[in-house]
Parts: structure tokens; sequence; C-alpha cells
């Protein structure tokens, strides 16, 4: 089901048109659309920030502006480097034809057994980049890892059947991996990851293609 958002056409203008626009608790932003006119636009901050924390930004959203509705997906947004406030947002017009290349979040869940055991788990990905039509692409990727042991390890090509989209990696780019203790006391500083979510996941930039 799409999520409504009001929005509203605004001049392009320079950079003291949009801090007006920020101080007036707005998102200023730009609708795309293949063979349609660039259209500026803002939304409410608040409405914004609401609907995405809770649908995420690769679900389909239907834009209102000013009456004409159209449904669109996030291709980027941006924050500010200090406050992190969004800033400015991006949105592209989507039919039955559009596919899009975007990052997903890898959420490992359950307690491996090779952690009760006394391994390391350890998760190079955080996020993976995947190639498919907005209606299918969902804004997290959540992998069990309770039967996970000692020394086994999950691959993109463990995954990648269960899902309709297509992942831009190597069948054998690893996700997780069970370390014995001490393998994971020889790993050298700055090489071992450690589980969680990078502070810069968000906000990161997408490639839109047609086919």
């Amino acid at each position: 089901m799409e999520t409504i958002l009001q929005a509203v056409k605004r001049k392009a203008g320079n950079r003291s048109e949009l801090r007006k626009i920020r101080n007036n608790d707005q998102i200023p932003g730009v609708l795309y659309g293949k063979n349609k006119e660039n259209i500026p636009l803002a939304v409410d901050r608040k409405s914004f920030i609401k609907i995405l924390e809770e649908h995420g930004k690769n679900g389909i959203w239907l834009l209102d502006i000013e009456g004409r509705e159209e449904k669109v997906v996030i291709i980027d947004y941006q924050r500010h480097p200090f406050s992190k406030e969004i800033e400015h947002v991006d949105f592209l017009v989507v039919d039955e034809n559009t596919t899009i290349e975007t990052d997903v979040q890898v959420v490992l869940v359950g307690e491996a057994y090779g952690v009760q055991d006394g391994g390391v788990l350890q998760q190079p990905l955080h996020s993976l980049s995947v190639t498919g039509r907005p209606g299918e692409i969902s804004d997290r990727i959540e992998i069990d890892v309770t039967d996970l042991k000692v020394r086994e390890t999950i691959y993109v090509g463990d995954i990648k059947e269960k899902y309709p989209f297509t992942f831009n990696h190597r069948d054998d780019d690893v996700i997780a991996s069970i370390l014995p203790p001490k393998q994971e006391k020889e790993i050298s500083t700055g090489e071992e990851q450690e589980p969680g979510i990078p502070e810069n996941l968000e906000g990161r930039e997408t490639n839109v293609a047609d086919d």
C-alpha cells in the first residue's frame, strides 16, 4: 500500500530561498521522471520523517503535489554534515517498467550456536547493493544466523534465490561468518568488522535505470 505525502511546488531558488524553506520546517526536493520535466517541490519535514521511519526509503510513496498524485520512490536524500537533518530529497516517478539500484540494510537475527561455543561473529557486509522494481525491494534483509557454527559462513549466493531482485555482488561475497576465538585474536588491527550498522548507511546515492 502506498504511503501518501503532501508536496507543494516551489521555485528553483538560490541558497537563501532554500534556507527559508528549511526554516519553515519543510524539506526542498525535486521530482524526476522519464520524459518528464523536473519539478522543484517542498514537503513537510515532520510528515516526511514520520513516513521514512515507519516505511523506509525503498518503498513506493504516493506523492500528492497540489492535487496531482504520482507514485514515486526516493532515489537520494542529503543530510547536513553536522546537524544530520535532512536538507534535500530526490523523488523518482515510477511505473511497472522502472528499475532502481539501491542499497538494502542487512540485519542479522538470532544468537548463533558458534557464538555460544566461544566463536566470534563477523559481518563484513552491513548492506547489499540490489537492482529491481521498487515494489519488490524492501528496506532491510533479515538473515537468521541461529544455526551458524564455528568456521561456518553465509555467502550472498546462499540467500539470493529467496528474493525477487538481483544482488549486485559475487556469490562468494561473505555476509557473515563465525571465527574461532584464536583466529579472531590473530586478525590484524583494522581488519576485523564489528556487528552493527554504520552511521553513514542512510541516504546513500542510488542509481536509476529503465527496462
